[in-house]
């Protein structure tokens, strides 16, 4: 047992050595990089439709006997021809193609507490209206919950973009959309979420620790300088008053306001007496709630809007720097090397014992 641990101890110290060099290395090829800006990305856009088919013939191939795949093969050959045939007919009575579908462009955004990805979605949003038509659909797969009040203002403002263009915006949930998240959420014209899909907490919250009676304890003095009477209301190491306290309550009874009103205005059949209270609920909850209009899957949605619809995944994909990558490779190299090791002397040690 003793010499297997000195063996995992000396591989743990390999891996880490190799990995420190490889990071070096990467390092000192990135330095001529540094020019380049961060924000460099591309869109990358995928058409749905074709996953779905894939899908199918894959699992045509593995159930249906021979005879069976041909005469599916055969009939579908046929109907192609037929459909052909009658959009050509078409085209030459002057009616409108039916080869035109509708479009429905998916995005995602998995929100976190800074909704950092609405630098993305920006992004995401501006690319589809460059080519969105009015009978067209955008979906947003959305997962947060919530946080920055601020950045996740910014996000709804990017969806409102979608709405101002007059084309239909559904946002799906399949797991949480509250707090901010819901703030986004209320701007589609349709919200789907999952049956215990958590949504709602329209609810403002602040909280910080106060270290002011430890520092009196230890004879540590704090000095706060503002200029301002409301520069700084409370603070983690000051004295609260009582004032600076009704000015912060205030302040988010405020933002709670702001909160409400802007929630009422894009879905005004809510009660919010009733949901403006800071809890959530699941998803068949809300729809009693009227917070949300139905309950489905992100998944069923899109698979059924693959049937009459072209529906593409839009993703903006920051570029990532030769380093980032190197870094990424190691980690993950090292991760597995390190539970190789630790799986091994575990097996040795239950086989000895």
């Amino acid at each position: 047992m003793e010499f297997l641990a000195d063996y995992g101890l000396f591989l743990l110290k390999t891996v880490t050595i190799a990995g420190a060099i490889i990071l070096l290395l990467g390092a000192v090829a990135s330095m001529g990089m540094r020019h380049k800006s961060r924000t460099e990305g591309e869109l990358v856009v995928k058409r749905l439709n074709d996953d779905i088919e894939e899908y199918k013939e894959v699992i045509e191939d593995a159930v249906l006997e021979k005879d069976e795949l041909k005469a599916l093969h055969k009939q579908r050959d046929k109907e192609d021809k037929a459909e052909e045939k009658a959009e050509r007919k078409r085209v030459k009575d002057g009616l409108e193609s039916k080869s035109i579908k509708k479009r429905v462009y998916v995005i995602d955004f998995n929100g976190d507490v800074r909704a950092s990805e609405v630098d993305l979605l920006r992004h995401e949003i501006t690319a589809i209206l460059t080519s969105i038509r009015p009978d067209d659909e955008v979906v947003l797969r959305l997962e947060s919950a919530g946080g920055m009040v601020h950045t996740y203002g910014l996000a709804a403002s990017q969806l409102k973009r979608i709405r101002d263009k007059g084309v239909t915006l559904t946002i799906c949930v399949d797991e949480v959309a509250a707090s901010g998240g819901y703030m986004m959420a209320c701007l589609a014209n349709r919200i789907v979420a999952a049956p215990f899909a958590l949504v709602g907490s329209i609810g403002v919250m602040a909280q910080l620790p106060n270290f002011n009676k430890l520092l009196k304890k230890h004879d540590v003095d704090f000095e706060l300088f503002t200029a301002g009477e409301y520069k700084r209301t409370v603070t983690m190491f000051g004295q609260n008053t009582a004032k600076a306290r009704d000015k912060f309550q205030s302040d988010l009874e405020e933002t709670h306001t702001l909160f409400k009103q802007h929630i009422q205005r894009y879905r005004p059949r809510l009660d919010m007496t009733a949901v403006a209270n800071g809890d959530v609920w699941y998803g068949q909850q809300a729809v009693e709630l009227k917070l949300i209009d139905e309950l489905g899957t992100s998944d069923d949605y899109i698979f059924d809007a693959c049937a009459n619809s072209d529906v593409f995944s839009v993703r903006y994909e920051y570029r990532k720097t030769l380093q980032e990558r190197i870094g990424f490779a190691v980690q993950g190299g090292i991760g597995k090397a390190v539970t190789t090791v630790l799986n091994r002397v575990q097996q040795q040690a239950v086989s000895k014992s």
